[in-house]
């Protein structure tokens, strides 16, 4: 059994793409590996957030997993910052950081680019994400391709610190799927599906309507001709809305092309939308469910007790090895 780490940023409303990307996955992973899903509220500050839309954040994505299929007791399902071993991880890792590595993150360069200031924060952000991997010594990680610079650098800070101090951290692997890991924008297909876009029919946020859902893709960009094949560099849109059906509608790309061929791209969306409303209508009402009991909280606390017992072990490895003085007991 191999451990799996990863999480979802509680800021925004959470996506079609992150459901395909990441969520689909954690629910496959956890049936036959340990896994370790956080929503990573530490992260999220490193932008400004307000404080109530926070705690209503961090509590619906904790219930959209559970509700897209995640048993809390098969994994543990926690907020980062309930765990603290994550935060002091994240200072160790930053004195082994170089100013180079993080200057050179471009999700950074994409965060900070015209702003007049930027936090600290939000530089050393992936050092914090190499201690959120490395607490849990993960063999895994679940990450789309924005982030695989991200992993790297842990990759590397793992080496780093093994090198140094002892052969201690594993150093984890990138687990990506080869077809949806990166669902695009229904009106861009050149941009990631994000719910920081400002214009909303860009992306299908998991709790919208059904009829929004069947508008949103009604109204999605194609490419110029009809013809329904899977060719992201000349028909990145139909490719984009292909790849949503193959994972919604459990079919193969091959099955999608043979089944519209000479059909057009009517009825080709008209059963986008369909296979989308058939995964999300489900998912909501076990949502709404969740909310309505207030079991998330309970589940929350077993989730961040679970894996505090994994983060402080660890924790206290790596100061042992790093030299510092342990408390008295």
């Amino acid at each position: 059994m191999k451990r799996v780490l990863s999480g979802i940023q509680p800021s925004g409303q959470l996506t079609l793409g992150n459901y395909i990307g990441a969520m689909q996955n954690f629910v496959k992973l956890h049936e036959t590996e340990e896994c370790f899903f956080m929503i990573v509220d530490l992260h999220a500050i490193t932008v400004p957030q307000e404080p109530a839309a926070l705690r209503e954040q961090s509590e619906a994505v904790a219930a959209l997993f559970i509700a897209a299929g995640i048993d809390p007791t098969k994994a543990s399902v926690f907020l980062q910052s309930h765990v603290r071993g994550h935060s002091e991880l994240g200072w160790l890792f930053t004195t082994l950081a170089y100013m180079g590595e993080l200057e050179r993150m471009t999700q950074f360069k994409d965060k900070s680019a015209g702003k007049e200031s930027v936090g600290a924060g939000l530089f050393v952000y992936p050092t914090l994400m190499a201690a959120d991997i490395l607490i849990y010594n993960a063999d895994l990680v679940p990450v789309g391709d924005d982030q695989k610079q991200h992993l790297e650098l842990t990759r590397d800070l793992a080496h780093r610190f093994n090198t140094r101090f002892g052969n201690y951290f594993k150093v984890p692997e990138p687990y990506i799927p080869k077809v949806g890991a990166r669902i695009m924008s229904l009106d861009d297909a050149s941009k990631k599906m994000s719910k920081s876009n400002p214009n909303p029919g860009s992306y299908i946020a998991l709790l919208d309507p059904p009829d929004v859902i069947r508008k949103k893709i009604s109204r999605a960009t194609t490419d110029s001709g009809r013809e329904v094949i899977y060719d992201p560099a000349n028909k990145p849109e139909i490719s984009n809305l292909m790849s949503i059906l193959s994972h919604c509608g459990n079919l193969s790309l091959e099955d999608i092309v043979s089944k519209y061929e000479g059909q057009g791209y009517g009825a080709f969306k008209k059963d986008v939308a369909e296979a989308v409303v058939s995964v999300i209508e489900p998912l909501q009402a076990k949502y709404n469910e969740i909310r309505s009991s207030g079991a998330i909280h309970d589940i929350l606390k077993q989730g961040a007790e679970k894996a505090s017992v994994v983060a402080d072990k660890t924790l206290a490895d790596a100061k042992e090895l790093m030299g510092f003085l342990a408390p008295k007991r």
